[in-house]
């Protein structure tokens, strides 16, 4: 079987994904007009499995790292009276209360990625918070098909309330400071903006390649924001002037950060969109960042 590397993939072809993974294309089309880019010994099969996630190779930190104590909570959700289910994760050796960081997964619940990304926040130094907004409809269901299905059956305002359950409750945390932060990816970009939107006393928001509020809640941000987009992310990025005119009329604390030839999901380390320099900037940034307005 011939070797897939990325320099040999169309732009199409992870457009065409990035089509699939925000549902504007089902599984059947999906693999029908891969089909298209199968040419030169490879097959579609191959082509898709190799623009699948991949995590069991692909996660930094294990769950048992005997750096972090990290364990699954459940804390108030506003759907029923239930509760959601998160992955609550700090330094072992933490002698004094931290700043507090929420990580929002993408359209697909908490998958092993995020899981991943809440433990390097807290080696970083924080606590943090990486809830499952699927808590209500079973969680995670252990693939990103299925996640992505489950998570089309919530809404997404009712999702923004769980995740805003998520800051008080990490706010009050023993071990917290008081100060928490969101960092967010794709529909986790959407609600870091919507949750700068919506908590005055938000202490910083990073969303990463996110949808943007509308003009008119721009005037209730008060957190500082500090933004990531893709270059080649065209869908997303339709947004951003209107929401940068905003955000300068109303003099807030912002800085934007165009990742040049980088494609939506960049950060994402388990996936062939995946841009290793551009990838650790953003996240360099973003703890720096973290370290400047929590601490």
């Amino acid at each position: 079987m011939k070797e897939i590397r990325k320099e040999d993939i169309k732009q199409e072809v992870f457009d065409l994904y990035d089509d699939y993974a925000h549902n504007r294309v089902g599984r059947r089309e999906f693999m029908q007009r891969l089909s298209t880019y199968a040419v030169g010994g490879l097959t579609v099969a191959s082509l898709a499995s190799f623009l699948m996630p991949d995590y069991k190779n692909a996660i930094q930190i294990r769950q048992d790292d005997p750096r972090l104590k990290s364990e699954y909570v459940n804390y108030p959700s506003v759907k029923g009276g239930g509760t959601i289910k998160a992955l609550l994760s700090m330094p072992a050796d933490a002698e004094q209360r931290l700043g507090g960081v929420i990580v929002v997964h993408e359209n697909r619940g908490l998958n092993p990625h995020i899981e991943d990304v809440g433990r390097r926040a807290a080696l970083a130094g924080f606590i943090s918070i990486a809830p499952d907004a699927l808590t209500p409809l079973g969680g995670y269901p252990g693939n990103d098909d299925d996640g992505r299905e489950l998570q089309r059956k919530r809404d997404r305002n009712e999702m923004l309330e769980d995740f805003i359950a998520a800051f008080e409750y990490l706010k009050d945390h023993k071990n917290c400071n008081g100060k928490a932060g969101v960092v967010g990816f794709c529909f986790g970009g959407w609600i870091s903006n919507m949750m700068a939107v919506r908590i005055p006393d938000l202490a910083a928001s990073v969303p990463f390649y996110g949808g943007q509020p509308e003009s008119e809640d721009v005037p209730k941000i008060q957190a500082p924001l500090l933004l990531h987009y893709a270059e080649l992310d065209t869908r997303v990025n339709e947004g951003w002037p209107a929401y940068e005119a905003a955000l300068k009329a109303n003099n807030k604390e912002y800085t934007a950060h165009m990742y040049a030839g980088a494609n939506h999901g960049f950060h994402n380390d388990t996936t062939p969109r995946y841009d290793k320099a551009a990838a650790e900037l953003a996240w360099k940034r973003t703890i720096d960042f973290f370290n400047e307005k929590l601490t």
